[in-house]
């Protein structure tokens, strides 16, 4: 492959493409949320489970196990706590995962929750061969709409890897919405060059995101050295800012991360907090996408 033009080289034709793909378009926040709510609560689950690891070629039964974790232990907490306050939230599975954990999936779904599609095998996009993101991503919705009955409307990319072909991709299949690209804290809609594309960017950060506070990787630095009360503080600011501005706050969790036992009653008090606010409605992935595309960008 020929080397790649240094960034001083590049001319302003080129440097334009390249922030073109993919840009925040249009706000696409709305004036108020459904019933006259304040503020927009959606929470996701990035349910990994194995995949980690076999993206990875690692084939530790001490990694692998500790995906595993998240469906034996952590979505069990994260299905009871849910239905214990009575509010939806949006799972993201890599295919993989689903068809590991069939029964699971199938249950999430069924327990009125939202399936997206999160890669096959938690692949790193922006490494693959041509053509072959597109090959897994339309294979990942068919598997998902199999296992779970519920066909995906909407994306997020495995580590957030949004590739110069993603968009494209969710353009021909047709998505309601993305949920991998940072360009604001409320939901925007996706410009191709300049041109709108109509999908609604549901946009995470990984402030909002339990992995960079907790995760662990044995033979790395990689280590978990945010106690649970300090991230309930950052998660309660987050959602104080949404709750003050009329916005949306997105929060990004893993079932074997979050679904621990000092952990996950951090998430329960904040649901409980939240909720005591007048005017929040918790809402999926999904509906959140559908209310702000059809309601983005009144005037407030």
């Amino acid at each position: 492959m020929p080397e790649p033009t240094p960034p001083w080289e590049l001319t302003e034709p080129e440097w334009r493409k390249i922030v073109g793909r993919a840009r925040a378009g249009r706000s696409l926040r709305p004036s108020s949320w459904p019933g006259g709510a304040r503020c927009c609560v959606t929470l996701s689950f990035d349910a990994d489970h194995e995949t980690g690891p076999l993206r990875d070629s690692d084939d530790s039964p001490m990694r692998i196990s500790q995906g595993q974790y998240g469906s034996r232990q952590g979505i069990p907490r994260i299905r009871a706590l849910l239905a214990r306050h009575g509010i939806p939230a949006t799972f993201f599975y890599p295919a993989v995962s689903a068809m590991l954990h069939p029964e699971e999936i199938r249950a999430v779904a069924d327990e009125g929750h939202e399936i997206g599609i999160h890669s096959w095998i938690h692949e790193a996009n922006t490494k693959l061969p041509q053509g072959v993101e597109r090959d897994l991503t339309l294979r990942s919705a068919d598997m998902l709409e199999k296992l779970s009955g519920q066909r995906p409307v909407g994306i997020r990319t495995a580590s957030w890897d949004f590739s110069i072909d993603t968009l494209s991709i969710i353009k021909e299949m047709g998505l309601l919405y993305d949920s991998s690209l940072m360009a604001d804290d409320d939901a925007y809609e996706l410009l191709d060059q300049d041109e709108p594309t109509g999908i609604v960017e549901l946009p995470p950060e990984w402030i909002r995101d339990d992995a960079v506070y907790f995760n662990m990787l044995r033979f790395s630095g990689l280590r978990p050295y945010t106690p649970p009360s300090a991230v309930e503080e950052i998660f309660t600011a987050e959602f104080d800012g949404a709750y003050a501005d009329g916005g949306m706050f997105l929060l990004t969790m893993h079932p074997h991360i979050i679904g621990h036992r000092s952990r996950l009653p951090l998430l329960d008090r904040l649901i409980t907090r939240m909720k005591k606010h007048e005017g929040v409605w918790f809402a999926t992935h999904a509906q959140a996408a559908q209310w702000c595309k059809d309601h983005g960008g009144e005037a407030r």
